[in-house]
């Protein structure tokens, strides 16, 4: 393949702060509220696979214990075994994949993380770890923005 890639410069994502009234705010409270009247099922992706295996966790909220927000299938033994496979599988094409597509994937879910993903990412980590919107906002969606564009940045 020939060609010269421009790489943006990495830079970390910018915090917001939530305030009342402001867009950020309101989508958040949106996909809180979401959030809050669903129960998410989570199987095992194994090679691109759906796998349940029966054994199945709650995962509730730590500040409600009575709210499930999620079951999740457990791995055992035989689901570990298999994902190293699919994993070691996998290895090999994504290896061969040249690195700046490699780095595209990467910089394209930053760009959905802190676009239209950042009110799910950030309700989902206050609900599940009894996070306040600042905290969710630099642990979750700030923090991973920026692994995803500072690993590209120094690949």
């Amino acid at each position: 393949m020939n060609g010269y890639f421009v790489l943006p410069h990495a830079k970390n994502e910018p915090i917001q702060d939530y305030s009342p009234g402001t867009p950020a705010r309101v989508a958040l409270k949106a996909e809180l509220e979401r959030q809050s009247n669903i129960t998410v099922n989570i199987p095992l992706i194994i090679g691109g696979k759906r796998i349940e295996t029966g054994h199945v966790n709650n995962v509730v909220m730590p500040h409600n214990h009575g709210h499930v927000l999620a079951r999740v299938q457990q791995a055992g033994e035989k689901e570990l075994k298999m994902a190293v496979e699919a994993a070691m599988e996998a290895k090999a094409s994504w290896a061969a994949m040249p690195l700046e597509h490699r780095q595209a994937i990467y910089l394209k879910a930053a760009e959905l993380l802190s676009g239209p993903w950042r009110s799910v990412i950030n309700a989902a980590t206050m609900l599940g770890q009894s996070k306040t919107a600042y905290q969710a906002e630099i642990d979750s969606a700030c923090e991973l923005c920026d692994f995803f564009r500072f690993d590209v940045a120094c690949a």
